[in-house]
């Protein structure tokens, strides 16, 4: 079934490629995860305040530039965006890379070579999420968000388990120093993408158009639900990822291997998602993936028991299934309800939104979990998650919103 979805998929020109970029990108985002958290750690003197600090530098430029990369997004090629962004963060990333392999590596060097790839991701993720729907059809959208979903998390399972490895065996700088060669290699295979600029508009001027993103977005009122929704979500989410969880395993030599074990059973998580959402397409999209998503929370639960490894691992298996149908879900239903020409727009004010408090979460993690221990703000995080995902069904455009077919 895959397969043969998988072949008619790629029978569009350039379908191919991005799938190849997706997966050899995420390849190298597995081991980043790993190799830059722990090689933070790592540094004399280094605690969780340094690591929150690090991760803030990488989140924040990305959420405040958000809405002016939406506006790039909508009038320039959105393969040269992309695959632009990718071949100059590598360098970046291999700065990084170079200084813990040659040993001049430091919290100011790391976070501020993080705030310059911060500001590349700004523009790159408002015209990733624009890049499929110029490829591919509406009718074949959802099957290809969830096989570009799936492929990604393959790459991404296979990067977290090798990362632990590598991280042990030689250091977090040769690890660094593959995911910034993956990086390249994504950004040449979609730079020559055959994109053709979306905006055929007269163009006026940056704020007249952000008013008129501004005004695509406030109009559907199930998509302001569900960013407000997870402003608080992202930010217990990103903790979770960036801090928290690292912290919680940092307690013995294992740390590395059992934090990437649960990076990998999030990932295999979300291919299982994946796969479902390809393979059942339900109705009423939305109110299935928020119910779903509301089970994310059990990896937060199973982190702050101090569950034995293999029920943290069990909980991030859970919370990838949810994520992954909910990303599916949600990722095509802007596809398809959205005007193709200012969707890179309403798309930024969507990431903009939802992770407006991302960076606050991040930078308060290691703080917080040094005053009040780790395990406490892990249930307060999992608290948030799930009341969150329930509450947002209250609103009637959530739960009525409706899968198109043509």
């Amino acid at each position: 079934m895959i397969a043969d979805q998988l072949r008619e998929l790629s029978q569009y020109r350039g379908f191919k490629s991005l799938i190849s970029a997706r997966l050899i990108s995420n390849f190298g985002n597995g081991l980043s995860d790993i190799a830059l958290v722990y090689g933070v750690l790592s540094l004399n003197g280094a605690t969780g305040k340094d690591l929150s600090l690090v991760m803030f530098a990488r989140l924040f430029p990305m959420i405040a530039l958000m809405l002016f990369g939406g506006v790039i997004g909508d009038r320039f090629k959105r393969n040269r965006i992309v695959g632009g962004t990718d071949m100059l963060g590598s360098g970046f990333v291999a700065i990084s890379a170079a200084s813990f392999i040659f040993g001049f590596a430091s919290v100011p060097l790391l976070a501020f070579m993080g705030f310059l790839f911060g500001i590349l991701n700004a523009m790159w993720w408002p015209a990733m999420m624009g890049l499929l729907p110029t490829i591919v059809p509406k009718e074949k959208l959802n099957d290809g968000n969830a096989v570009i979903g799936l492929l990604s998390n393959f790459g991404y399972v296979a990067g977290a388990l090798s990362g632990g490895t590598l991280v042990t065996l030689f250091g977090s700088g040769w690890a660094l120093l593959v995911d910034a060669l993956s990086f390249f290699i994504a950004g040449i295979l979609v730079w020559r993408l055959d994109g053709a600029p979306m905006d055929k508009r007269v163009r006026t001027t940056l704020f007249a158009e952000l008013k008129e993103g501004w005004f695509e977005f406030k109009s559907r009122s199930w998509v302001v639900a569900i960013v407000i929704a997870f402003i608080g979500i992202n930010a217990c989410f990103e903790a979770l990822i960036q801090v928290l969880g690292p912290l919680a395993f940092n307690e013995n030599s294992h740390g590395p291997r059992n934090w990437s074990l649960n990076l990998a059973f999030l990932t295999l998580g979300m291919i299982c998602g994946g796969v479902f959402a390809l393979n059942f397409a339900v109705n009423r999209p939305l109110l299935f993936a928020i119910i779903v998503f509301a089970l994310s929370a059990s990896w937060n639960f199973s982190i702050a028991l101090r569950a034995p490894l293999i029920a943290t691992m069990a909980g991030a298996f859970v919370a990838g299934i949810a994520l992954e149908i909910f990303t599916v879900n949600w990722h095509t239903a802007m596809q398809t309800h959205i005007p193709e020409e200012s969707f890179s727009r309403v798309n930024a004010y969507d990431a903009f939104g939802s992770f407006a408090l991302a960076p606050l979460g991040v930078v308060a993690a290691g703080p917080l979990a040094m005053y009040y221990g780790v395990h406490s703000v892990l249930w307060i995080t999992g608290g948030i998650t799930l009341v969150s995902a329930l509450l947002v069904l209250l609103v009637k455009s959530v739960r009525g919103i409706e899968r198109i077919t043509l």
